[in-house]
């Protein structure tokens, strides 16, 4: 493998936006290089951590693993507590919807139960936030709605047949 080359420290902010930008015309792998860029002059940059964290989570839909691994890995470097909460919640509820996405056997009860731990998720993370902070209970009303809409979305021990799905 080349060399990669070293971004500048005051190029940073930028590259940032750029990242938000490529998160945003739905190419999350390349906002995933920039975060990497970014981490490997400043480890700790807030922002770029939760882009990552963000531009993997993106990439759910396509395929689940190694980028699951990987943003749930990026949590503990977070440094608020609210942070680590409800950004566990999104990886969990962009997990589900992944699932639901991919179908299949047993989906259905995945996706359900990854929902659930997200609002748990959500829960945790509303007693900790910020006074006009309510990020926590749009996901969490997300999840409910969805949960809501979907007569497919149950625990494995109510699936129709009775029989529990395997993975």
């Amino acid at each position: 493998m080349k060399t990669l080359k070293t971004l500048s420290t005051g190029a940073i902010p930028a590259a940032l936006e750029k990242a938000r930008c490529y998160r945003f015309l739905n190419e999350p792998s390349e906002a995933e290089s920039i975060c990497r860029d970014v981490l490997d002059v400043e480890p700790d940059n807030q922002e770029a951590l939760i882009t990552l964290l963000l531009a993997l989570t993106d990439q759910f839909r396509r395929e689940l693993e190694p980028q699951f691994s990987e943003a749930r890995g990026l949590i503990p470097r977070l440094k608020s507590e609210y942070g680590r909460r409800y950004y566990e919640g999104i990886v969990c509820e962009r997990r589900a919807k992944a699932h639901l996405d991919h179908g299949g056997p047993g989906s259905g009860a995945l996706a359900y139960e990854w929902l659930h731990t997200a609002m748990q998720h959500y829960d945790n993370a509303l007693k900790l936030r910020l006074a006009g902070n309510d990020d926590a209970i749009l996901r969490w009303n997300a999840c409910a709605r969805l949960l809501e809409r979907r007569a497919d979305l149950m625990p494995a021990r109510e699936t129709p047949s009775g029989e529990q799905m395997l993975e």
